[in-house]
């Protein structure tokens, strides 16, 4: 029987339909996926990403220790800053892709992918022993992503005074706590402002119906991919996983090369990834899904690692992995036994509810 989140009833009142997702009874949508997407780009939209996995990692060698976990360097952001990464195996294939709170010196926050939960958790406390770091799983906690262009102001409208001045202090990737166990980034996965909000379990549904009464939209894990896919973040499980390297996903920036930091991993990153992931658009008809195969007349150079439907371009879109050396000349998609030119463009379709198309040249 698939596990319920403390928002399971909340989901159902909005007459959810509910799909298992990595062992979770999950809402997919609400009745209306294309409306619930534009409800994030045109106001505001709300996700139960309860699911996914609270870390807090506390010792006075915190900070040494995410240093060598992480291909990313915690210490180029402040306290109160957020931080995205990946953390990778000794062959540097990316064991999952996360995001780190700097709380204070001896005390940060991780949140990873609910799909990974296990072998991230036998994987963190394993290397945290040499350190001596306290890995706390918070499954007190719930999490609602609230994001859209209204999404800062319908969460203010529910803190009080103190909290509000806090909160809307924040900049973007910074977070704070607050009274009662409360947490509030200003974070998301969707190409819009807004918050991830983290409370206890026990306040969960009232929060989530007060937002309701703030005309936010409840939205599923539908509008959520969609969402994310034309922002170009990529998925954990279909864009990446532990056979790829970070600069095989667009995740360079991620890892930081500029010291004398050992990380794990850093050892077997390649200087000259073969391939490269893309954005591509259909602009005639069919839709691109995930792991149809692309040529370049007879040759197979690559696969889509996620593709579907824009509502904001009406068009169908993908991210794709293809061998570098095959860029420089057309490329078909393979649907329904047919070959179908696509356009090769920036792997970021849309930001901020705008169109934000580039030629690929230009990134």
């Amino acid at each position: 029987m698939a596990k319920q989140t403390p928002l399971y009833s909340a989901h159902a009142r909005c007459n959810a339909k509910f799909v298992d997702f990595g062992g979770w009874a999950l809402p997919i949508h609400y009745g209306s996926q294309i409306r619930e997407h534009e409800a994030v780009r045109q106001q505001a939209g709300m996700f139960d990403v309860s699911h996914m996995t609270v870390i807090d990692l506390h010792g006075e060698r915190v900070f040494d220790f995410l240093r060598y976990l992480l291909a990313n360097d915690i210490s180029r952001i402040v306290q109160g800053q957020a931080m995205y990464s990946c953390m990778l195996n000794d062959k540097g294939g990316i064991i999952d892709d996360l995001i780190v709170y700097f709380m204070d010196d001896q005390w940060v926050r991780m949140v990873v992918n609910a799909a990974t939960h296990d072998k991230d958790l036998q994987w963190i406390e394993k290397q945290s022993v040499p350190f001596d770091v306290s890995v706390q799983e918070r499954q007190d906690l719930a999490m609602i992503a609230v994001q859209g262009p209204n999404a800062r102001a319908a969460v203010h409208a529910l803190l009080d005074t103190e909290s509000r001045t806090r909160v809307e202090q924040l900049k973007t990737f910074f977070c704070t706590e607050l009274s009662g166990d409360r947490f509030i980034a200003r974070t998301g996965y969707t190409g819009e402002d807004g918050y991830e909000c983290m409370l206890p379990s026990g306040q969960a549904e009232s929060f989530w119906d007060q937002l309701v009464g703030q005309g936010v939209q409840p939205c599923g894990l539908g509008a959520r991919d969609t969402l994310r896919l034309e922002a170009g973040m990529a998925l954990y499980g279909s864009d990446m996983d532990e056979n790829i390297q970070p600069a095989e996903a667009n995740l360079s920036w991620t890892v930081s090369l500029d010291d004398a930091r050992d990380f794990i991993g850093k050892s077997a990153l390649s200087s000259a990834p073969q391939s490269r992931l893309i954005g591509l658009i259909l602009d005639g008809r069919g839709v691109l899904r995930n792991h149809l195969p692309l040529f370049q007349a007879d040759r197979r150079v690559g696969e889509i690692t996620s593709g579907g439907f824009s509502p904001t371009l009406g068009k169908s879109i993908a991210l794709a992995r293809v061998l570098k050396e095959a860029l420089q000349a057309p490329l078909e998609v393979e649907l329904r036994g047919k070959r179908l030119p696509v356009r090769v463009v920036a792997p970021v379709f849309v930001r901020n509810g705008q169109p934000c198309i580039k030629d690929l040249q230009n990134i």
